[in-house]
């Protein structure tokens, strides 16, 4: 580790990284007042990554709150100047996702967040054919994407009550005291129609299934919006339930089976919750504790081209000031590496917010959100899986 200086208004600002010869980590704009979180990255045909987050003076209250982005070019080491990639004016836009499809289209997700209030959320897209010849992709469609959840909705959260180990009181926005007014709430077409928030990158099935997961704040449930004709119309799985589960990140084992790993919103231990589905994502097993350490913080998990999987997470259960990468070769059966991101003993710095993809030429490409002293950015990381490994 060493120190870093970086130059910003004329005033210099110290940042605590991870500077290993087999690990790059850069700011992707410098420090900056504004509230900056949620990024995520994804890889272009040609080459280039292309990053985005939701910038304002705060989340789901701030009506100024905007999706932006910046590119890095094939072969570069500096990233564009951050330019606009929506915006809903005068209500916060929030937690953006990039994806290109089987067709080479990207895809950026993010929600539209009415009232103030998360359960009130719209899920929104945008569509670029055109996004390559420059820096900031040209739009040919948005949307809304709307999901209608049946009445096994509510049977499913019931059932998997009834299953669980319930232990109040629980928390939810719709739910002072938990199982009985989840469900209750479930039973409800308005609100179970909408507040469906989108986090983490889709994964695509061998038979071209897109599955997009989705949480909800109003229920603590997750679901996965399913696709079966690259991304033209989208429906609800059946919901994942557990004791505050949200924000799922979604893998495959090789023998078709899907494993959904989330952040833990419920009651000690702080773990990561964990949920299967053997039917390519139309229903899931209720979420359980994992032993991995969770202190209410997203995370995010990917499979390598090589078959093994890399969760990026923070591994406390209590803080953001840390952030690991973590390797498993027996499909999460067992971690048995881990190295650090980003680690301070000052408890104010956060590493948080991860999102993660494998480049075509096997590099990993991270970025998270970086806070200190009341300003924040976005950084970019950038290490081999054979780092992990050391």
């Amino acid at each position: 580790m060493k120190l870093i200086i970086t130059l910003l208004f004329g005033t210099y600002l110290s940042i605590q990284v991870n500077t290993q010869p087999e690990i790059q980590d850069n700011p992707i704009f410098p420090l900056q007042g504004k509230h900056v979180h949620s990024s995520s990255i994804i890889e272009c045909p040609n080459g280039d990554l292309l990053a985005c987050w939701f910038h304002g003076s705060g989340e789901r209250t701030a009506d100024d709150v905007v999706i932006q982005g910046a590119r890095l070019k094939k072969g570069g080491n500096k990233w564009s100047p951050v330019f606009l990639m929506a915006d809903t004016p005068d209500f916060p836009d929030c937690n953006p996702v990039l994806f290109i499809d089987q067709k080479e289209r990207l895809r950026l997700f993010w929600i539209v967040v009415r009232a103030n209030r998360w359960e009130q959320s719209i899920l929104k897209y945008g569509m670029s054919t055109d996004y390559q010849r420059s820096e900031v992709p040209k739009w040919d469609w948005q949307d809304i994407i709307l999901l209608k959840p049946g009445d096994t909705f509510a049977e499913t959260i019931e059932a998997a009550f009834r299953e669980l180990v319930t232990e109040e009181p629980m928390w939810a926005e719709y739910a002072p005291l938990y199982s009985t007014m989840i469900t209750e709430a479930a039973r409800d077409k308005a609100k179970r129609q909408t507040g469906w928030m989108t986090r983490t990158h889709p994964i695509v099935l061998p038979g071209g299934r897109i599955l997009l997961p989705l949480y909800s704040d109003g229920y603590n449930v997750c679901l996965v919006a399913i696709s079966d004709d690259d991304g033209e119309n989208w429906r609800a799985s059946k919901p994942i339930v557990g004791l505050g589960p949200i924000q799922p990140s979604i893998v495959r084992k090789k023998d078709g089976t899907l494993v959904a790993y989330m952040r833990d919103s419920g009651n000690a231990p702080y773990r990561v919750l964990t949920s299967t589905s053997t039917d390519d994502g139309e229903s899931w097993s209720p979420a359980i504790d994992t032993k991995i350490p969770n202190p209410g913080s997203s995370l995010e998990t990917i499979t390598l081209q090589d078959g093994r999987w890399v969760m990026v997470f923070n591994d406390t259960e209590d803080g953001r000031h840390s952030l690991a990468a973590a390797l498993s070769d027996d499909e999460g059966e067992t971690w048995k590496w881990k190295r650090h991101v980003g680690r301070s003993d000052n408890r104010e710095k956060s590493f948080a917010y991860p999102s993660l993809i494998q480049a075509e030429d096997g590099m990993l490409h991270l970025t998270y959100s970086y806070k200190e002293q009341g300003q924040a950015t976005i950084r970019h990381c950038m290490f081999g899986a054979d780092w992990i490994e050391q």
